[in-house]
């Protein structure tokens, strides 16, 4: 196969001017101002703490600062509204939880859709959402919440359970669950 001259130059030329061409329309770097972490929880809880270090580890890396903000309240629809109303550039992250998912299913009346409006960037902590611990001593030998529940229902024995839920959880909410 022959090469015509011109043709052979028009190439040579193009490959000559391609790394110009690709520093000329090269992304911009990021981030070139101060990035804002939204935190849904008080100072110094789990998740500010994992925050701080992370926005530590970022800012050294990449030359610039990472802000911790902590916007309590609202079971942290505060923080998640204030990142769904801030501009769609990158500088304003929320740290998400699964609270956040809860919520989605809990509140009718959001200001945001979680789905639609929040996009995953990175995932930095894989967080369970409830396990349920019983001694060897105690007389609830199955997994999950049916026996405690039907005993709580049954007798005037007090049952008391832990969360790391933010919204306060009764004996109510779990017969919904539960059907």
């Amino acid at each position: 196969m022959s090469l015509p001259r011109r043709r052979f130059l028009h190439l040579a030329a193009g490959a000559a001017a391609l790394p110009a061409v690709s520093r000329i329309a090269s992304a911009q770097a990021y981030p070139t101002r101060p990035v804002r972490i939204i935190v849904g929880f008080a100072p110094s809880g789990a998740t500010d703490i994992m925050a701080r270090f992370i926005g530590q580890w970022l800012s050294e890396r990449l030359g610039q600062q990472f802000i911790v903000e902590n916007r309590p309240g609202a079971a942290s629809n505060i923080a998640t509204e204030a990142v769904v109303n801030a501009p769609p550039d990158g500088y304003t992250l929320l740290v998400a939880t699964s609270v956040n998912a809860i919520n989605a299913t809990l509140y009718d009346k959001l200001n945001f859709n979680l789905i639609r409006d929040i996009v995953p960037v990175a995932s930095i902590h894989r967080e369970p959402y409830r396990s349920i611990k019983a001694v060897q001593t105690s007389p609830f030998k199955s997994s999950g919440i049916g026996q405690p529940l039907d005993a709580a229902e049954n007798t005037s024995i007090f049952v008391q359970h832990g969360s790391s839920a933010v919204q306060p959880r009764r004996r109510d909410n779990y017969r919904t669950v539960r059907g």
